[in-house]
C-alpha cells in the first residue's frame, strides 16, 4: 500500500495546526488565570538567537500555507507578520489550517516530482515536491511548534505531550 502525496501532507499539516491552536489556547488560559502580561509570551524567545514565539508560529504557518500551494502549483497567500497578541497568532493559525484543509487530493497527488523552487536571503534552493515535503517542510513545521510549545512550557504553561501529539 502506498501513500499519497496528499495523504502525506494535508492532514499532516491540518493535525499539527490544530495541535498547535491546543498549544496556544491553553497559553491565553494560562495568562488569564494568572493575569500575566501576554505580550511577554508573544515576545519570549528561549535564547537571545532563537525566534521569539510569534515568529515560531509564524513559521510554521507560512511552512504549512506553502508546501500545499506549491505541490499544487499554485501561489502561496501571504500574510503579514504583526501579530502581537496570542489571539492573533491563534487566528494566523486557524485561517493556515482553514486554507489548508480547502485543498482536494487531485490538486496534491502526484506532486512528487514537481519542482520547487524557494527564493531565499541564503540563495535560491531547488527541490522536487517529495523531498521539499518530507526533508525541507515537515521537519520545519515540527521544529518551529516543537519551539513555541517549549517556550510556553518554560513560561508555566501546563502543557504535555498530548497537547502537542493530539488525539488519534
Amino acid at each position: 500500500m502506498s501513500i499519497s502525496m496528499y495523504q502525506a501532507s494535508v492532514p499532516v499539516l491540518t493535525r499539527a495546526l490544530g495541535n498547535l491552536i491546543t498549544i496556544l489556547e491553553k497559553g491565553v488560559a494560562h495568562v488569564e488565570a494568572r493575569k500575566l502580561e501576554p505580550a511577554a509570551l508573544v515576545a519570549f524567545r528561549l535564547y537571545p538567537d532563537m525566534f521569539p514565539l510569534s515568529r515560531q508560529v509564524q513559521i510554521a504557518t507560512d511552512m504549512s500555507k506553502g508546501c500545499v500551494a506549491r505541490l499544487a502549483g499554485i501561489e502561496p497567500p501571504k500574510y503579514d507578520d504583526n501579530e502581537t497578541t496570542l489571539e492573533q497568532l491563534i487566528a494566523r493559525v486557524r485561517k493556515t489550517r482553514d486554507y489548508v484543509a480547502g485543498f482536494k487530493p487531485e490538486q496534491i497527488d502526484g506532486s512528487e516530482g514537481r519542482d520547487i523552487v524557494l527564493k531565499s536571503p541564503r540563495g535560491e534552493m531547488n527541490f522536487k515536491g517529495l523531498p521539499y515535503l518530507q526533508g525541507f517542510v515537515l521537519p520545519n513545521v515540527y521544529f518551529h511548534i516543537t519551539t513555541a510549545y517549549n517556550i510556553l512550557r518554560h513560561n508555566g504553561v501546563e502543557l504535555g505531550k498530548m497537547d502537542y501529539i493530539g488525539q488519534p
